[in-house]
């Protein structure tokens, strides 16, 4: 059917492969795989380890969707548009096996719009508001140089479900690993302005690093069972891919002491408009990131951390963790807007 007989009716037209939108053509990664739970391994484990990844995915994801109509460039917001829906479908497979493997009747929906902050098990990483363009591409750096090894070895996971998911997002990832380093270089070799302000985000997510390696009693069982993966064991090749990035950016990986260079300082003073050395575009706020007047880039906020909650230790420094339901305030502004319409219209489908 061609959009010239009836639009409508060619977007719902499920005959051409080619298409790609509103769910059409694409392969299901999960086609054939095998949704047996292996004999030896907990029931209740295999579904909290599914709720932590897809939770982590699902929260990060409505955060980088926030950004659309935000972003300096009309091709960023399409990346980041994109790579928020690779995330969705990473969450939706995850939820789904969780719900599945619990056997207590809730699928994807309901464990995405109908459980509270508290139930939610994601790193606090994922969950935190950008301060500008910057924070959120530290923060995807961050994310992805962790989710990607992660990944990696989850493809061989004795949990044919997980080892399905882990294949698919290994080349996702990839992708937002790449373009979340070409900006942070962009902005941190680029202007004055646009290093200062890369540097502060690369600060401001440094105390949410810990979190990521800390190893869950859940994950811990299931990495020994062969199904989960051991974040701590991720570190290494973490801490590689985020130096090399960093020395690239010319960002320092440390606070520097007061007063002292904040690592690569430049001369000859760029404007606060001015395009960056790697790449960025005049005037087109690559020193902040978004357009001004959005609450976000361009507004002068320089400061770091998470907004109003004063958590700036992250991780466990607190006595608590988001793998443990424990989260800032951030978490429950993501939840009621993204769960807001399925709560008002229980039960209602489209």
């Amino acid at each position: 059917m061609s959009f010239d007989d009836d639009a409508y009716g060619a977007l719902t037209d499920h005959t051409d492969d080619a298409r790609w939108a509103y769910g059409t053509g694409f392969a299901d990664p999960l086609a054939g795989v095998s949704t047996a739970v292996p004999g030896d391994v907990d029931r209740a484990d295999l579904a909290a380890y599914c709720l932590m990844l897809g939770d982590d995915a699902l929260v990060l994801s409505h955060r980088l969707q926030q950004w659309v109509t935000r972003a300096p460039e009309l091709e960023d917001e399409l990346a980041l548009a994109n790579i928020g829906l690779d995330l969705l479908g990473q969450a939706r497979l995850l939820l789904g096996r969780a719900g599945e493997v619990e056997g207590a009747g809730r699928d994807e929906d309901a464990l995405a719009y109908l459980r509270d902050a508290a139930e939610f098990r994601n790193v606090r990483l994922a969950e935190l508001a950008d301060a500008d363009f910057a924070h959120l591409v530290a923060r995807l750096l961050v994310f992805s140089c962790w989710r990607l090894p992660l990944l990696d070895r989850l493809a061989g996971s004795r949990d044919p479900v997980l080892a399905a998911i882990g294949a698919k997002g290994l080349k996702e990832v990839t992708y937002h690993r790449e373009y979340a380093a070409q900006w942070v270089v962009r902005l941190g070799d680029g202007t004055d302005l646009s290093h200062q302000r890369m540097q502060t985000a690369i600060d401001a997510v440094r105390p949410e690093v810990g979190e990521l390696f800390e190893t869950h009693d859940v994950e811990a069982r299931l990495a020994s069972a062969g199904i989960a993966v051991d974040p701590a064991l991720l570190r290494p090749e973490f801490d590689e891919a985020m130096s090399q990035v960093l020395d690239a950016a010319t960002v320092t990986a440390s606070t520097p002491a007061a007063g002292g260079s904040t690592g690569g300082g430049r001369a000859g003073g760029g404007s606060a408009g001015g395009g960056s050395a790697g790449g960025g575009r005049a005037g087109g706020g690559s020193a902040g990131g978004g357009r001004a007047g959005d609450g976000s880039a361009g507004d002068g906020s320089t400061g770091g951390g998470s907004a109003g909650d004063g958590s700036t230790g992250g991780g466990s420094t607190d006595g608590g963790r988001g793998r443990d339901g424990v989260h800032g305030p951030e978490l429950g502004e993501v939840l009621a807007e993204m769960q807001e319409l399925a709560r008002a219209l229980p039960g209602g489908v489209w």
